[in-house]
């Protein structure tokens, strides 16, 4: 498969100093699908029942499995009955987020995930959260029912789905312990596994979405607990949703970072932004 990468994109990403072009190509060049599940841990199976063939686990979170191929989930009764949910590895490092932030001692959180389709982190705080409640949030009503769905499967009873806009959640102050924003974004980190997000990517894609994640942001913040942890995220490789929202969160809100822990071996890249 051979995808070809805007030169505007590959130029953006250039002023990043841990930045590796011909790594980066390569990654989107040869074509290699890496396939992840995340087992739920409140539902027991027989795997030899499955078609899922495990290559080893992800690291950063304990329920997380690499498999060997990709099989046909949809004819997978497992699947369906919600012993497992597919979700990218990198997407699971909430696990290892909330574990050296909040702790193990859970009990009595609220918690918010408030771009919660199609429920891959939601499911993962329900597993987490199993003390506390998870409002899985999703604006757009079509993606919200996929949601319910997805939570349905999971069979947890900690959670609450609804379809609401941002800034509907500003009266509810100091409300929230943990609030989880995984940001729509221009949408770069889909372009390994959908080349078709290419032609949907732009510069002023990239700049009408950083507008809108500080729109979300700002609505959401008064919800949150004084003292609460906001975990944001994209899929967008680009400095301007990722680096530059958090400057721009410390600049104009009472917020700093927290430092996660990592091992080396990770390969994960830690970025500074400023003080």
């Amino acid at each position: 498969m051979s995808i070809s990468l805007p030169a505007a994109f590959i130029d953006s990403l250039k002023q990043l100093e841990y930045f590796d072009e011909k790594s980066f190509k390569n990654a989107h060049t040869k074509g290699q699908q890496v396939t992840s599940v995340r087992f739920n841990p409140y539902k027991t199976f027989d795997i030899s029942f499955s078609s899922l063939s495990i290559e080893s686990g992800v690291p950063w979170c304990p329920f997380g499995k690499y498999l060997h191929e990709r099989p046909f989930f949809t004819f997978d009764p497992l699947l369906h009955a919600g012993a497992y949910y597919v979700q990218e590895a990198s997407s699971m490092f909430l696990w290892h987020a909330l574990k050296q932030t909040t702790g193990e001692n859970t009990a009595g959180l609220r918690v918010l995930d408030l771009c919660a389709a199609p429920g891959g982190k939601s499911t993962l705080l329900a597993s987490y959260f199993t003390n506390g409640l998870v409002v899985a949030n999703e604006l757009i009503r079509s993606r919200a029912n996929i949601l319910t769905e997805n939570i349905t499967k999971w069979g947890a009873d900690n959670v609450v789905v609804t379809c609401n806009e941002p800034q509907h959640f500003t009266n509810l102050k100091n409300y929230f312990d943990v609030i989880v924003v995984d940001a729509p974004c221009s949408g770069s980190g889909l372009f390994r596994k959908d080349p078709a997000a290419i032609n949907e990517w732009g510069e002023n894609s990239v700049a009408a979405c950083s507008q809108r994640q500080q729109r979300i942001l700002a609505d959401i913040y008064p919800a949150l607990k004084q003292g609460g942890l906001l975990i944001y995220s994209t899929c967008s490789y680009s400095k301007e949703e990722d680096e530059d929202i958090s400057d721009w969160l410390k600049a104009g809100f009472e917020v700093q970072s927290l430092k996660l822990e990592t091992d080396s071996n990770w390969g994960i890249i830690e970025t500074v932004t400023e003080k």
